[in-house]
């Protein structure tokens, strides 16, 4: 028996229909937590003038949500594994929706963040359970394409987040943009108990690694809270290093766990197997690519041509649009010929792309602007698919919840170094560039990071085509 039959998961057998209506339970979820995290960046400002607070203060609003996120996803990957993934991610439908409920209801800015930690514990059960429903209630053949279209509901929730998060702010008070998930959330609960498929979790009894856990929880959220506040804090500063430094050792205790108790809550034998390190990888370098351009375009739009928020929101739909379409395209086209493909030539139209955006100038006409970003959106768009089902297809049954959590951790790593990366980059070169008296210096900033961008999708394209099968 060879290594991919080993890693084939078992499939439940369900109707066209009951697969159709798992699609819209599973797409609302990405829809609607991907809208939130892209939506609430947007009125920020407005909850920063409501209750009067510092701009390093309100920042805990989106910080917050983000450490939790991340610290939580392969715990909550490995509970799903143990006690079914469907009975979690329910549970982070209601979670998520009494969050939201109380972040709407937040007298003060104190209860507002408490209130999006647990807004985060509730989506970090969605996020890490989703991947696994799916690819064990669809075959191999159609595998790619169902992940395609949740990939899909994740584009469309970043691309309408601002410009709603704008309109309900101004038309209803910034309360709204949080009550909107009430009505939202409890439907797609209630269809979700409908039509997601029960499952017994481990076949065998196995215990929760609480240790593992919580080393990894704190080691990840020390090692994200020092790469996403080193910019503000600075590098060299005692916090920082402080923060890198127990990262690296709790960490490092938590593989030297891992490798010695008898049921881990990371199944490190997982990375031996070449085609999910290198889908792991790959998907890391990726989100790396696809947050230095969400990070960097707004700077060139808005202070260096000169853009206001909406003009500039209505060129970066360029790119989540043409993701939208391409996903769930080249998620089939993936279950048909194979991943390695589709996702090498994603990553290499990536690099292009990037490539072409580092060539951006203070004359280069908007219509160009947006068809770099079309370009970036299909070496995007032609990647995930194929690289997700590649990573959830090489993981066997009972480790598929932290395959997916794997999955949602190397999103939230990514886009934490890929911000950190790119921002380090754009201030360095902007910094002396103003220093010496430059008038491009934020466009010198700005062509330096897209450039290093693009050398690190040219590494994952050699990633994903030396993978194999």
């Amino acid at each position: 028996m060879t290594e991919r039959e080993v890693a084939q998961p078992a499939v439940m057998e369900l109707p066209a229909v009951h697969k159709g209506w798992l699609l819209v339970v599973v797409g609302i979820a990405t829809f609607m937590t991907a809208l939130d995290g892209s939506v609430v960046n947007t009125i920020v400002p407005v909850i920063q003038g409501v209750f009067g607070v510092s701009e390093a203060a309100i920042q805990w609003v989106v910080t917050t949500y983000l450490l939790v996120v991340s610290g939580l996803l392969l715990s909550f990957g490995r509970l799903g594994d143990l006690r079914g993934q469907r009975a979690i991610y329910l549970a982070g439908f209601g979670v998520f929706v009494l969050g939201s409920a109380l972040c709407g209801l937040a007298p003060t800015l104190a209860v507002l963040v408490a209130a999006r930690a647990l807004q985060a514990l509730g989506a970090a059960m969605l996020a890490a359970n989703a991947p696994a429903i799916l690819t064990r209630s669809f075959p191999a053949a159609q595998r790619g394409q169902a992940l395609g279209l949740a990939a899909t509901m994740t584009y469309l929730g970043l691309t309408v987040g601002p410009s709603l998060g704008g309109w309900l702010a101004r038309a209803y008070g910034w309360r709204a943009v949080f009550y909107i998930n009430l009505p939202v959330g409890a439907v797609a609960l209630i269809l979700g108990r409908l039509f997601i498929p029960h499952d017994e979790g481990a076949e065998r009894p196995e215990s929760f690694d609480l240790t593992g856990a919580v080393l990894f929880t704190v080691g990840l959220v020390a090692l994200l809270l020092g790469l996403n506040r080193g910019s503000a804090w600075g590098w060299g500063t005692p916090r920082v290093l402080g923060l890198l430094g127990l990262a690296g050792v709790l960490l490092a205790a938590f593989l030297v766990v891992e490798r010695r108790v008898a049921q881990p809550m990371l199944d490190l034998s997982l990375f031996r197997r070449w085609l999910f390190s290198a889908a792991a990888f790959s998907a890391v370098l990726n989100y790396i690519c696809t947050y230095t351009v969400i990070f960097l375009l707004p700077f060139y739009l808005i202070r260096g041509r000169g853009l206001d928020s909406a003009e500039a929101g209505l060129v970066l739909t360029a790119q989540p649009l043409v993701m939208a379409l391409v996903a769930p395209l080249s998620g089939t086209l993936s279950d048909r010929i194979g991943s390695r493909l589709p996702a090498t030539l994603g990553m290499s139209v990536l690099a292009l792309g990037l490539f072409l955006l580092a060539r951006l100038t203070p004359a280069t006409p908007l219509p160009g602007v947006m068809a770099r970003l079309a370009v970036t959106g299909l070496g995007l768009g032609l990647f995930v698919s194929p690289n997700n089902s590649a990573l959830m297809g090489a993981a066997p049954r009972h480790r598929q919840g932290i395959a997916a959590g794997i999955l949602a951790t190397a999103r939230s790593v990514g886009m934490v170094l890929g911000v950190g990366l790119a921002g380090a980059i754009f201030t360095t070169v902007l910094t002396r560039g103003e220093v010496a008296g430059s008038l491009t210096a934020l466009f010198d900033g700005v062509a330096a990071s897209f450039t290093v961008a693009a050398g690190i999708a040219l590494l994952g394209a050699v990633i994903s085509v030396v993978r194999g099968r």
